[in-house]
């Protein structure tokens, strides 16, 4: 089981505690039990809230590079207005894409007309047939498997 991330349990515990609060104060004004009682099931169904909604976050679609082959593809020739969900839906109507990156200059921070497509690996290669010298937002792509960087420590 997947635990909740730490910022679902902190709502969670801050609203149980509020409601805590506000039920303490209304046990000390009506010098009863009941809102005590009221207050701890309250924070308690925060929590659980919390770990049930995880629960269902599981069940998200795969983006992991863990759980599907992949294959990076270089893009040429980008379109300098093009972004990355632009890019990502281009590759989408080939397959899965699991990530896109987008390279900027590092001065000046605009797009360099380039990136990289990680898709499934069984999609890869229809990505790069279909989209290799198409026309693209008045641009004509560069597409291709990205070529590996080569080891550094050699």
């Amino acid at each position: 089981m997947k635990f909740p991330d730490q910022r679902s349990l902190f709502i969670s515990a801050l609203l149980g505690l509020i409601a805590f609060f506000i039920a303490h104060t209304m046990a000390a004004t009506l010098q009863g039990q009941f809102a005590l009682v009221v207050a701890i099931s309250t924070l308690l169904g925060g929590v659980l809230t919390a770990l049930l909604s995880t629960r269902v976050s599981e069940q998200e679609p795969i983006t992991s590079t863990d759980a599907i082959k992949t294959k990076t593809i270089y893009v040429g020739n980008l379109p300098y207005r093009a972004n990355e969900t632009v890019v990502r839906s281009l590759f989408e109507e080939q397959g899965t894409v699991v990530n896109v990156r987008l390279l900027k200059d590092k001065n000046t921070g605009k797009r360099r007309g380039f990136g990289f497509v990680e898709m499934a690996e069984a999609d890869a290669e229809k990505a790069i047939s279909a989209l290799n010298d198409k026309e693209f937002q008045q641009r004509t792509l560069k597409v291709r498997e990205a070529k590996q960087k080569p080891d550094e420590s050699e």
